[in-house]
């Protein structure tokens, strides 16, 4: 059978379809793995024959409807599990805002991170419960202690214990504002969901005062510590150089977005977050988590931000990250 596996986010998803890559050619199968735009070109000329498209999400929009519809005409089949995590506040939002009874119909399978998010999708699509299978998600696999050696220290470590700060901001993106919005326009979130464009607002503004606030925090704890260093890890969406400009020159700080997060947990001392699906990789992983959330915030993800140390000031912050470090010294 040929697979092919649709990465969009290499520094997120790369490692788990090289996985589940390894895994289907250990089993005779022919495995493609690359972007939506390379396979589907290959499929349309020709060049790579008829076999399983396997994406990462079904958000019910127009053109990815029609992208899937070309794609089953090619006489190949769909199967997908979404990239976005499967741990949610509410799962039967999650499934309404990225799933529909037509794109499940479209998926000869569609699969699921746990119990939670399964059983939502079958109540949005009644008639397709056997295309809906638990299996939970190869990203979650790579973080067991079986796959330990695979993760070796980031390129770009810095030579002093380190606090990694995993961001997850969307105020400044590689789009603007109104591209981000024609995007969830044009993909129908508005129409599923007409509160949306009120939330897209609100969300905003929270995410710019929390921005400044995570500033004021690293700022705070650099300027109060010599012993370790700070590394920003700003998510795969947000615009490295706008990070890069607002931390020049604070001392012991480094701005960094290469390899996984994964491979960044596993080396740091101690994780800091707001709403990061990180905080549940690093409470698996076993290393300290602390929990930056200093307002609350309208849409947050409230189940990450219950996980760890909740600390509600920059002051809070530095007292319990010396105190975790101390503690690693000793």
């Amino acid at each position: 059978m040929n697979i092919y596996l649709h990465c969009e986010i290499s520094a997120r998803e790369l490692d788990s379809k090289l996985l589940l890559a390894t895994l289907a050619a250990a089993k005779g199968h022919q495995v493609v793995v690359s972007n939506l735009s390379e396979i589907i070109h290959g499929l349309k000329i020709g060049i790579l024959a008829p076999g399983i498209f396997h994406t990462k999400s079904l958000t019910p929009s127009r053109n990815k409807i029609e992208r899937h519809q070309k794609i089953i005409d090619k006489d190949c089949k769909i199967t997908c599990i979404d990239e976005e995590t499967g741990v949610r506040d509410s799962y039967d939002k999650f499934v309404h805002d990225r799933y529909s009874d037509l794109t499940i119909k479209q998926c000869s399978a569609t699969f699921g991170w746990g119990h939670e998010d399964v059983e939502a999708l079958k109540k949005i699509s009644p008639k397709n419960l056997d295309k809906i299978h638990i299996t939970g998600s190869p990203r979650v696999d790579l973080w067991k202690s079986s796959f330990s050696e695979y993760w070796i220290d980031p390129k770009k470590i810095p030579k002093k214990p380190f606090l990694l700060i995993s961001s997850n901001l969307s105020c400044f993106t590689m789009k603007n504002f109104e591209d981000n919005f024609k995007f969830v326009k044009d993909a129908g979130y508005l129409d599923r969901d007409p509160d949306m464009f009120r939330k897209m607002f609100y969300r905003t503004s929270d995410q710019y005062k929390m921005f400044y606030l995570f500033l004021d925090a690293i700022k705070y704890i650099s300027k109060n510590n010599t012993e370790y260093d700070i590394v920003l890890r700003p998510h795969p969406e947000e615009d490295v150089k706008v990070w890069k400009m607002f931390l020049e020159n604070i001392p012991n700080t480094h701005v960094i977005r290469e390899d996984a997060i994964t491979a960044w947990i596993k080396s740091a001392f101690a994780v800091m977050h707001n709403g990061c699906t990180t905080a549940l990789e690093t409470t698996v992983s076993g290393k300290p988590l602390l929990t930056f959330d200093p307002f609350s915030m309208e849409n947050s993800q409230e189940i990450f931000n219950t996980l760890g140390y909740n600390i509600k000031t920059k002051e809070q912050l530095l007292i319990k990250v010396n105190e975790i470090f101390n503690s690693k010294k000793t």
